[in-house]
C-alpha cells in the first residue's frame, strides 16, 4: 500500500501515455467495424453465388482472422512478447484438449458437416423425433427452431452419427398417402376418382403423374398407395386440402373407407352365426348379418 502511494501518477499518466493508449482502444473499435463492413460487403458481392451456408462460414471466418490481426497489434503496441503466450498457449491447449474432447468431436464433426453440406440454412430436416429449420450451422452444434417456434441446438457428432433426413433438399417430392377401402368397392372407380382428386387440386403437380397403386389385400381392406408431387412449399396447403378432399369425394361417390373389423363365418353355404348377448340379467337374442 505504501509503495503505491508513493507512485508518481504524474509520470504514468502523461500526454504521450494517454495517447497511446487511446491510440489502442481506437483501433480495436475501427478494426471491429472494418471487419464488420467488409464481411458484410463480401456477402453482398456474393450473395447469389453462395448459399446461406457458406455465407455463413465466410462471415465468421472474416470475424475470426480480423480478431486475431487486432490482438497481435494490441499485444505489439502494449509491447508484451507473444511467443511466451504462444508457449503458453500451447500447454494450455494440451490440457483443455484432453478435458474437452466432447466439444473437440463436435468440432471436427463440424467440419464435416460443412464440407459435405448434407443441408443448409432454411432447410427443414428430422433428426430422431425432432423436426425444425436450421437457422444456424456452427463449428459446434446446429440450431433449429420448430414448427411449435421452440429452439433445439443439436451438437454436430449427434448429428454425424445419427440417421438425418433432408425434407426440403430437393425442389419438389412426392407425398404417399395410404388408403384402405372396402372390399366390395369397385378398385376402377376408386383410381379414376383419385386420379381426378390430383388433377383438380392445384398444389399437385402434372409432372411427374401422381401414382395410384394397388398395394396390397389387407386384413380388413384393398390397400392402396396415392403419391402425388408437389413443390416442397406447398407442403402444409396440399396435406389439408387433399386429405379433406379424398373424404369429402368418398362420402359423396359412396367409397367406404375401410376400418379394422372382423367378421366370422361358418361356411359359404350356411347361415349367419347367432350371437347371444347377456346384459344385466336380460338374455337378447340377436342374429348377424
Amino acid at each position: 500500500m505504501k509503495d503505491l502511494l508513493n507512485l508518481d501518477f504524474s509520470k504514468i499518466f502523461t500526454i504521450d501515455n494517454l495517447v497511446h493508449v487511446l491510440n489502442i482502444v481506437l483501433t480495436i473499435i475501427i478494426g471491429f467495424v472494418i471487419i464488420k463492413i467488409l464481411s458484410a460487403l463480401i456477402i453482398r458481392l456474393f450473395k447469389k453465388k453462395i448459399t446461406p451456408q457458406t455465407g455463413l462460414v465466410i462471415k465468421k471466418s472474416i470475424l475470426y482472422a480480423g480478431m486475431t490481426f487486432i490482438f497481435i497489434y494490441v499485444f505489439n503496441q502494449l509491447g508484451i512478447e507473444l511467443t511466451p503466450l504462444l508457449g503458453a498457449a500451447g500447454i494450455v491447449g494440451i490440457a483443455l484438449g484432453f478435458a474437452s474432447q466432447t466439444s473437440v468431436a463436435n468440432l471436427i464433426s463440424g467440419l464435416f458437416l460443412i464440407s459435405e453440406k448434407p443441408f443448409s440454412v432454411g432447410d427443414v430436416i428430422t433428426i430422431g423425433t425432432t423436426m425444425g429449420i436450421i437457422i444456424s450451422i456452427d463449428l459446434l452444434s446446429v440450431k433449429i427452431r420448430t414448427f411449435d417456434n421452440r429452439f433445439i441446438r443439436i451438437p454436430n457428432e449427434k448429428i454425424l452419427n445419427n440417421e438425418l433426413t433432408n425434407i426440403t433438399r430437393f425442389p419438389i417430392r412426392r407425398m404417399d398417402i395410404d388408403i384402405g377401402i372396402a372390399y366390395r368397392e369397385d378398385t376402377k372407380r376408386v383410381r379414376a376418382v383419385l386420379a381426378e382428386l390430383a388433377e383438380n387440386n392445384p398444389y399437385c403437380l402434372d409432372e411427374p403423374e401422381p401414382l395410384i397403386l394397388f398395394k396390397n389385400f389387407g386384413h380388413s381392406s384393398l390397400e392402396f398407395l396415392f403419391g402425388i408431387w408437389f413443390e416442397k412449399s406447398d407442403y402444409i396447403n396440399l396435406k389439408n386440402s387433399i386429405m379433406e378432399e379424398i373424404k369429402e369425394r368418398f362420402d359423396k361417390e359412396g367409397i367406404e373407407i375401410a376400418f379394422p373389423h372382423v367378421s366370422l363365418y361358418a361356411g359359404s353355404a350356411t347361415q349367419p352365426f347367432p350371437v347371444q348377448i347377456v346384459e344385466a340379467g336380460k338374455e337378447k337374442k340377436r342374429v348377424s348379418n
